[in-house]
């Protein structure tokens, strides 16, 4: 295959629109389970709830607003063929200047500041984001944006579990991360767990986790019938939509699984409120 060149002004001006739309406008798949969740709660005050959420992503979408007040941090996944050739510049300069302009152009909130443990000061235009690589096979990029809010991102959790504890101990650590956010995460949420590699590795699993099609389920069969066990417990504990009580806290639990060292079994668990958004490009 011939190296295809893509220039940094193309990757800039993908990036700025991608920060825009996927705060602008819920993924149709998202938005076709929060209308299934409103069909399956049985509180009163939680189908309330969902159906003001579902209000919300109208309103945002016909005015080009906003979902959410919390434009979060710009998380962005690229996949990059290993026969383009970036052409022009850097390639994480070209995605800098596209969360810059997407944020300032689409009057997006920006919530990123240096010197995070003293003084906290605003970048100004939400840079920097959080950068993940990989290489694939092809002459393409795709590159995925999503912003993540604070209040679900605080409500991460890991822990690396003995070998011994095995399933039983996912199940346990999963529901117990879920239980103890309660309505910090702003449900109804969709739970990424990545199980193996090693910390940083089943971090990543837990984000990308989040990337996939709502509801759809793993290709690996253990780790698809740990999805429905997981998602059929954290439904059970009763938070319910926006932590008002009722029978959906989850719309949907993704679990991606890494092969991992013979004395580890580290598990990672990240939460995405119900304002899951990303938007991808292909160029």
């Amino acid at each position: 295959m011939t190296i295809r060149e893509i220039y940094i002004d193309d990757i800039t001006a993908a990036v700025a629109s991608l920060c825009q739309q996927a705060n602008y406008y819920l993924p149709d798949d998202v938005l076709s389970a929060l209308k299934h969740a409103h069909e399956q709660e049985e509180s009163p005050l939680g189908r309330q709830v969902l159906s003001s959420i579902l209000e919300n992503a109208d309103i945002a979408a016909k005015k080009n607003m906003p979902l959410c007040q919390d434009c979060g941090t710009t998380l962005v996944f690229l996949e990059i063929g290993q026969d383009v050739h970036i052409s022009g510049g850097l390639l994480s300069g070209a995605v800098a200047e596209g969360v810059r302009r997407g944020y300032a152009d689409g009057y997006l909130r920006k919530s990123i500041v240096e010197s995070p443990f003293t003084d906290r000061v605003n970048t100004g235009d939400n840079t920097p984001a959080v950068i993940h690589e990989e290489i694939v096979a092809g002459n393409k990029l795709k590159i995925t944006v999503m912003p993540k809010g604070g209040g679900s991102e605080n409500m991460t959790r890991f822990t690396a579990l003995t070998p011994a504890q095995g399933r039983q101990g996912v199940v346990d650590f999963v529901v117990g991360a879920v239980d103890k956010a309660g309505s910090s995460p702003c449900p109804p949420i969709i739970v990424g767990v990545g199980i193996g590699g090693t910390t940083d590795k089943a971090m990543l699993l837990s984000k990308r986790a989040l990337l996939r099609k709502v509801g759809s389920p793993s290709d690996d069969d253990e780790a698809a019938n740990l999805e429905e066990e997981l998602l059929e417990q954290i439904n059970a504990l009763g938070i319910g939509p926006q932590g008002f009580g009722g029978k959906v806290t989850a719309l949907a639990v993704h679990v991606e699984v890494f092969p991992s060292h013979i004395a580890s079994l580290p598990v990672a668990v990240t939460l995405q409120c119900h304002s899951a958004r990303h938007k991808e490009i292909v160029l």
